[in-house]
């Protein structure tokens, strides 16, 4: 019976003309035992007395000595991922309550997360506000809380739609980037086909809050899903993915103007100053999310993954003290456009520009944590001071304190 195996030949004799040449080991085929046992006589170096078939080995090679015979194979330089053994289903908070199998589909809708739910959730609430005191006559505190409360509604659900849509996309890098590795479908508690059907579910479920409100918010908000969909990819062709979530997150500052009557293809006003407030909260999206690439750098670098941190890492403060600039003029021209009075450019404008500046200056963009402790806390900071200049503008409007200021200036004008 022939045995076949491979094996580098060692030159038994080196001449003068190429002592000084690497030497290449040459791959020959050995047809019988007999041949092998004959070699392996005159050279036993190289096999055992008793010869045993055993598998090619391909291994690192410990020296360019000429007198080694052991073939060599490169190492990939992608390292393979890090094994999810160390995952520990959650223990407290709102997951802990869930049946173990609804576990992963929570932990895929961030519900353990619910950052980026508030920050797509508040200029949903800017827009209901500022489309109340425009309103005429002006919103009822009924709508205004119906509106907002299914707007944060629409907002639970989408962000959990567009985190399935992104794992879905990064399903190959998650897995080799360590705050991601653990994430249901890298880590393969949820298989693709399952996400995608939970997907189909999160979807109905945010057309049927999107038909609770009046049926003209649904043209407006349909376009957003192109943008929902194409951020995961932009983070592969672009270092400014954050632009793109920006456009996306900032979309709901649109919807609070039809939810509440006024339609923005008619009325001029309302359009102009929807656009500025839309484009202020691109701004605001660049800017925090810049801060929180920064936790994930040095693992984006290794995946290939762009992110605008990445393009300005040298000058990261400067670029975000330029966005704040950016958003905070934006934000003065939507009061302006809209015809607000002090308390939303005390309230609105100036606890921004006191929370932004002071995020901007202290957060330590090298450490992970303080990052991580910007990025949460900046969205009730920013977002909560931005809420609070239009709910108190919305109040004096409603209780037509500015009218009664107004008058009482023209009668004390007459008078004089």
């Amino acid at each position: 019976m022939a045995f076949l195996r491979l094996r580098p030949i060692q030159p038994l004799l080196l001449s003068k003309q190429n002592t000084n040449r690497l030497f290449r080991p040459q791959w020959t085929q050995t047809s019988t035992l007999h041949s092998l046992r004959k070699r392996a006589h005159s050279s036993p170096s190289l096999l055992p007395a008793t010869y045993r078939p055993q598998p090619t080995q391909l291994v690192k090679p410990t020296s360019l000595s000429p007198h080694s015979a052991i073939a060599t194979a490169t190492a990939p330089q992608d390292a393979p991922p890090k094994p999810a053994s160390d995952y520990r289903p959650p223990t407290t908070g709102f997951l802990s309550y869930l049946p173990q199998k609804a576990i992963p589909y929570g932990e895929l809708m961030r519900l353990d997360k619910p950052t980026g739910t508030y920050y797509l959730f508040f200029p949903c609430m800017f827009s209901t506000l500022l489309a109340a005191t425009m309103a005429t006559p002006i919103a009822a505190p009924s709508a205004v809380l119906s509106t907002t409360a299914l707007f944060f509604t629409g907002a639970l659900v989408m962000r959990g739609a567009g985190c399935t849509i992104n794992d879905l996309w990064d399903r190959n890098l998650d897995p080799h980037v360590e705050r991601t590795r653990l994430r249901p479908i890298a880590r393969r508690a949820i298989t693709p086909q399952q996400a995608i059907i939970f997907l189909g579910g999160q979807l109905t479920t945010g057309l049927a809050v999107l038909l609770s409100l009046p049926f003209e918010c649904f043209w407006y908000a349909t376009p957003s899903l192109l943008f929902v969909t194409l951020y995961p990819l932009a983070k592969r062709v672009t270092y400014y993915p954050q632009f793109v979530l920006g456009l996306t997150f900032s979309w709901g500052a649109m919807l609070g103007f039809p939810a509440l009557g006024i339609d923005l293809l008619s009325n001029h006003v309302a359009l102009a100053a929807a656009a500025c407030l839309y484009a202020s909260n691109v701004a605001w999206t660049v800017l925090y999310d810049m801060i929180y690439a920064h936790m994930d750098i040095k693992d984006d670098v290794k995946a290939g993954i762009k992110s605008i941190a990445l393009k300005h890492e040298k000058d990261t403060k400067i670029v975000l003290s330029g966005l704040a600039v950016v958003q905070l003029g934006l934000l003065s021209a939507t009061g302006v456009v809209a015809g607000l009075g002090p308390v939303f450019f005390i309230g609105s404008v100036g606890g921004a520009t006191l929370t932004l500046g002071t995020m901007i200056r202290r957060v330590r963009l090298k450490e992970v944590r303080d990052c991580w402790w910007w990025f949460v806390n900046g969205a009730w900071l920013t977002g909560g001071a931005i809420s609070l200049g239009l709910a108190g503008e919305y109040v004096v409007h409603l209780l037509g304190w500015y009218e009664d200021g107004a008058k009482s200036k023209e009668r004390d004008r007459v008078a004089v």
